[in-house]
């Protein structure tokens, strides 16, 4: 079934160029920055592996872990509750508000409260929700969802957000700087934490053996939102768990140099249970909710591997689909590679069956992965899973893909497609390039001019020899 939905939204991000200027400007500062972090370290690709490691054998003994970290949540002082679905997470968390009188939430960044959905399940119970993270308040007040892992509203402009702004204080700060801004956000927002009844924030990293919550930001709201509050509810994949302290400090190597290029962020906070007496900050009470959702489902098959996720948004950095698309083009809270193999899995919508075939498969997100997650294998194994699902193909794509698997089986023959294609289309370019294209073709020159087709394949070239002489 084709997915016109995310036609859609990919004709509007394509057309957005307000959009497309602010992609390419961010994706190209993170990955220069994660570069040279990846850079200061002595062997990147051994760290690599041995975390890659880690998040295998966790998966692998999940109910072992899951089960002590609960005990030692418990055992320092918490609660804990396991939520089967996003309804059931929902319930909870909504109980546990009500239960304690709480009229006022503030958040801090979590994806996981923004795949289940709990910010409108607490609106509609007539729960104030504020969150406090800069990039998630200005989506709030956009009444958007984030368009990027780490960056939630890397797609608004100064002037975007100087707007919002504006319409939220009554004031003019239609011109002003991005340091008046941050100014304003900051008055708005601490008043908040010291009014809010209940604190509610995500996992980076829940360590089985000491029932350590870890979480990773470079805003100090994050401390706030655990700590003035009387009530902290922090929420959870199941996938978060990591059974040691050594194996924490392996993953914290690599989750802030991958995600924004840092050695360590601002704010690495480490909550192990509630205010103890003596204490002079700290909740009351700490409740942690783990969250299955679907990820149950995909321990022991071939997509087992996407649970290993960071959440660094590397892939979407470096990803050649999202950078010109953005996260809003996909239909869930996770975009880029990682979102394409995700979504489906865990959101399984008729809308999701077409984001596998948003990626190029050429691996940069296999590459640049701090756990090495091989996502161009899962996205192709989806490929395969909706092609069977799919209707059956007609005489004319048989015979399509006959005569293309015969083409790329013979170098002769693919050599002399390719100086067809070359001579074939000529007469179609304009100053170098091909501005529109015939039948099938036209969709490919709907938003771009197409380069021509080269007259000999890549490998054969200077650029080719330079690189495979190194």
């Amino acid at each position: 079934m084709e997915d016109v939905a995310f036609q859609e939204r990919v004709e509007q991000a394509l057309g957005n160029e307000q959009l497309q200027a602010a992609l390419r400007k961010a994706a190209g500062r993170f990955d220069v920055a994660r570069e040279r972090a990846w850079a200061q370290l002595d062997d990147v690709h051994a760290l690599r592996a041995h975390a890659k490691g880690i998040k295998a054998h966790t998966l692998a003994h999940l109910d072992r872990y899951l089960a002590q970290l609960a005990a030692q949540v418990r055992a320092n002082g918490g609660m804990v509750h396991f939520a089967a679905d996003a309804a059931e997470a929902r319930q909870i968390v909504r109980g546990i508000v009500r239960g304690v009188g709480g009229q006022l939430v503030v958040k801090s960044k979590s994806m996981t409260t923004e795949e289940i959905g709990l910010n409108h399940a607490l609106e509609e119970a007539g729960i104030s929700v504020v969150e406090t993270d800069l990039g998630e308040w200005i989506i709030q007040l956009a009444g958007e969802k984030p368009s990027h892992i780490v960056a939630p509203a890397i797609h608004k402009s100064r002037e975007e957000v100087a707007d919002l702004f504006s319409r939220i204080t009554g004031e003019n700060l239609y011109d002003a700087d991005i340091p008046t801004l941050t100014a304003v956000a900051r008055h708005e927002l601490r008043r908040r934490f010291l009014e809010a009844d209940v604190g509610i924030s995500g996992v980076n990293f829940a360590v089985a053996e000491t029932g350590t919550l870890v979480t990773v930001t470079n805003e100090g709201n994050g401390r706030f939102v655990t700590s003035v509050p009387r009530v902290h509810i922090a929420v959870m994949g199941m996938e978060k768990v990591v059974p040691t302290l050594d194996d924490l400090m392996v993953l914290l190597e690599l989750l802030p140099r991958s995600a924004t290029g840092q050695i360590l962020t601002s704010y690495t906070q480490m909550v192990t249970g509630p205010r103890r007496p003596g204490e002079l900050d700290g909740p009351e009470a700490l409740h942690l909710v783990i969250v299955d959702n679907g990820r149950s489902r995909l321990l022991g098959t071939e997509y087992e591997e996407s649970l290993q996720c960071l959440r660094c948004g590397a892939c979407l950095n470096t990803c050649p689909v999202y950078r010109v698309i953005g996260g809003h083009a996909y239909s869930g809270v996770y975009s880029g590679p990682i979102g394409a193999v995700q979504i489906p899995l865990l959101q399984g919508k008729p809308d999701d069956v077409n984001l596998p075939q948003a990626s190029t498969l050429c691996g940069a997100c296999r590459d640049v992965c701090p756990v090495q997650i091989d996502i161009p294998r899962m996205l192709l194994a989806l490929r395969r899973q909706h092609a069977s699902s799919a209707r059956p193909q007609t005489v004319w794509e048989r015979r399509l893909f006959r005569l293309y698997a015969m083409v790329t089986r013979r170098p002769w023959l693919y050599r002399l497609a390719l100086w067809l294609g070359h001579w074939v289309l000529r007469p179609l370019m304009r100053n170098g390039r091909i501005p529109h294209a015939p039948g099938p073709l036209q969709g490919w020159t709907q938003y771009r001019d197409l380069p021509p087709v080269a007259r000999q394949p890549f490998h054969r070239t200077p650029t080719a020899k330079r690189i495979e002489e190194k």
